[in-house]
């Protein structure tokens, strides 16, 4: 080989190498769903880069939302999205159905019914003459998605006293902006409300919670945050760091010391008001907020185990078998336990 060509050839190698290394050396690119703030505090957090130590260092995370938890199954699958934020029934049809057996929850997105905290109420009008669920026989009732979270919540408990979707009360799709209206046109006889509407229609006065999400499932693991078994493999040190600021701003956000300022900042990203987040937001009227961003994956198994009794998964689903929390329980470390709630 001619000197000319031996250079050339090293300086060849000499830039792929630069070249790996410049990419190593990137931020890890993190698309991450989610649905609604403020169940869902990333999209908030993410707001706040004085809180984000690891944020555009070793990962740069984006909050892509979506409509539901659905469509994030498509999105996971074709690699389109890296962490998805899935409903529990969402997450035993992606393993049953989409065949994505290499699925891991790898944190909490949002639970309801924890004990001493809020859960989910489904209203009828104050004026309706529904005393109790048997009264809903023959009635229309809303849900904001056929086949979400509410919507097996609300078929249980129909089922748990006796009735039958089509044969004794029918289902429709509301959305939840839409729903409190929807009700008191007398459109719909009964439809869910999560807070901040919720909230809105107790101070009304125009709305009556006939029962709660707790009453039909339990405490319920609503939601999730899941990943798929090579991603976490290949990106594991970004993701700690990742979880160690979702750590951090759960906490911050939660602390009563920062409650004001963390009305303010709910306030402003989800444009409702100041006085109507404060009555509830970080409260027991809120959705408990765990600082590790821990899942209940007992909850998680009971409410699994209910949709394939109900039929709506055709297998049970092993929700042990399907967690990795070894990367919360790693950003939890760093975290002084002085900051533990």
């Amino acid at each position: 080989m001619s000197d000319h060509w031996r250079t050339r050839l090293v300086f060849a190698v000499v830039a792929a190498l630069l070249s790996v290394e410049a990419r190593a050396a990137e931020p890890l690119k993190l698309r991450v769903g989610w649905v609604e703030a403020p169940a869902h505090l990333l999209p908030v957090i993410l707001t706040r880069p004085e809180l984000l130590k690891h944020q555009g260092v070793t990962y740069a995370a984006e909050a892509l939302r979506f409509r539901g938890s659905t469509p994030q199954i498509t999105a996971l699958a074709s690699g389109e999205l890296d962490i998805a934020m899935l409903a529990y029934s969402s997450f035993g049809l992606a393993i049953l159905n989409a065949g994505m057996d290499d699925l891991r929850i790898i944190a909490d997105g949002h639970r309801d019914g924890v004990p001493g905290y809020w859960s989910g109420p489904f209203y009828v009008r104050a004026s309706s003459p529904v005393r109790k669920v048997e009264d809903l026989k023959g009635r229309v009732l809303a849900t904001n998605g056929i086949g979400g979270a509410t919507y097996f919540a609300l078929t249980k408990m129909m089922r748990d006293h006796g009735m039958e979707e089509k044969r004794d009360y029918q289902v429709v799709e509301v959305q939840f902006p839409n729903m409190m209206a929807t009700i008191l046109d007398q459109k719909v006889d009964l439809g869910p409300l999560p807070q901040p509407y919720a909230g809105i229609a107790e101070r009304d006065g125009k709305l009556r919670p006939l029962f709660r999400t707790h009453d039909a499932m339990g405490e319920t693991q609503m939601t999730l945050m899941a990943t798929r078994t090579p991603f976490i493999a290949q990106h594991r040190a970004a993701l700690v760091d990742f979880f160690e600021d979702f750590q951090t701003g759960i906490r911050w956000l939660t602390a009563p010391a920062h409650r004001a300022a963390a009305v303010k900042i709910l306030a402003e990203f989800t444009h409702q008001s100041e006085d109507g987040l404060a009555a509830w937001l970080f409260t027991k009227e809120d959705n408990f907020h765990d600082p590790d961003a821990r899942p209940n994956l007992a909850a998680l198994q009971s409410n699994s185990d209910a949709l394939t009794r109900l039929g709506f998964l055709k297998a049970a689903v092993d929700v042990t078998a399907h967690a990795d929390l070894s990367l919360i329980d790693e950003a939890a470390r760093r975290h002084p336990r002085s900051e533990e709630k």
